[in-house]
C-alpha cells in the first residue's frame, strides 16, 4: 500500500493537468499513487497522459467536483488521501519527503489515531505564504481551515464520510468540521509548505462568494452551539475580517499582511 493516494480532478483542463502531474512526478519520494478522476474530456488532454504504474485514470460522469473527489476516493489505496487541483503545484520536489518524516515523528507512538496533517500554500496570485493555523481549535474552525491543498487526510477518515454535495463550494469546509467535531481526528500542523496554489478559481467567483457565506452559515450551525456561533461571529466582525480578507488578497498588501499574520501564529 502506497503512503499517499494523491487526487486530481479534470475536466478539460489541457497542460494545467499535464504541469499538476509533472509536479507530482518530480516527487523525490516515490511513495505514492496518481488517481486522475477525469469528467470525460474532450480536449485530449487525457489521451497525451504517460501513465505509469502509479497513474490511474478514472473517466466517469460526475455532478461536480466534490461528486468527482468522491469518486476518486473510493479508488485510492493509499494510507494518507490529499487533494491537488489542476493548475496547482507541489510547492518544490521534497513536499511528499517533508511530509512523511512529519509523520512518521509524530505517529511513532500512537499510529492508531485518525491524523489530519496540514501546512501552509504559496498563493501564486500575490506571491505570498499564507500561514495555517498551528494550533486548530472551535474558533479555528469557525474563521477558515486550511484548503484541501494544505491537507493530508487519514484514509479512514475520508472512507467513513464523503463530501456532502449539496454544498457547492464549501463541501471540503463541513467535512474539515466533521472531521474535527464527530470524526475523532487528531489535526497536526507541519512547518511545510505543501503546494503553490493557482488562485481565482471555482470558489472564488463573486457568485460563488455569496453561495460559500450562505454555505458557512448553515455548516457552523450543524457543528457549533448557536450560542458559540454568535460569540465568534461578533469577535470577527470586531476584528474586522472582510478588511483582514481584502488585504490578505491585494496584492499591495498581501506581503506586510502574510508576515504579522505568521508572526502572530508562530507566537
Amino acid at each position: 500500500m502506497a503512503k499517499f493516494s494523491i487526487i486530481v480532478v479534470c475536466l478539460n483542463a489541457g497542460e494545467r493537468l499535464h504541469d499538476t502531474i509533472a509536479s507530482i512526478r518530480s516527487q523525490s519520494c516515490k511513495d505514492y499513487e496518481i488517481i486522475v478522476k477525469d469528467g470525460i474530456s474532450t480536449d485530449g488532454s487525457i489521451e497525451k497522459l504517460m501513465t505509469d504504474e502509479r497513474l490511474r485514470v478514472i473517466r466517469q460522469k460526475d455532478r461536480g467536483i466534490y461528486d468527482a473527489m468522491n469518486q476518486a476516493v473510493k479508488k485510492a489505496q493509499g494510507e494518507y488521501i490529499y487533494f491537488l487541483n489542476c493548475g496547482d503545484l507541489f510547492h518544490n520536489s521534497d513536499v511528499l519527503q517533508q511530509v512523511k518524516e512529519q509523520m512518521e515523528k509524530e505517529t511513532k507512538a500512537e499510529k492508531e489515531k485518525k491524523y489530519i496533517f496540514y501546512g501552509d500554500i504559496y498563493q501564486r496570485l500575490t506571491k505570498e505564504r499564507v500561514a495555517s493555523n498551528p494550533s486548530m481549535d472551535a474558533f479555528g474552525c469557525y474563521r477558515n481551515v486550511p484548503c484541501h491543498q494544505a491537507c493530508f487526510y487519514a484514509s479512514s477518515l475520508m472512507r467513513e464520510k464523503e463530501f456532502d454535495t449539496k454544498y457547492k463550494v464549501r463541501a471540503d469546509y463541513e467535512h474539515f468540521l466533521w472531521c474535527f467535531f464527530r470524526g475523532g481526528a487528531e489535526t497536526v500542523y507541519m512547518p511545510v509548505l505543501t503546494a503553490d496554489y493557482e488562485g481565482g478559481g471555482f470558489s472564488e467567483t463573486k457568485e460563488n462568494r455569496k453561495i460559500s457565506a450562505r454555505e458557512h452559515r448553515e455548516i457552523v450551525g450543524k457543528y457549533m452551539p448557536k450560542g458559540q456561533v454568535l460569540k465568534y461571529r461578533l469577535a470577527m466582525a470586531l476584528t474586522f475580517a472582510r478588511f483582514r480578507t481584502w488585504l490578505a488578497e491585494n496584492e499591495m498588501t498581501s506581503h506586510a499582511y502574510n508576515r504579522i499574520k505568521d508572526r502572530v501564529y508562530r507566537r
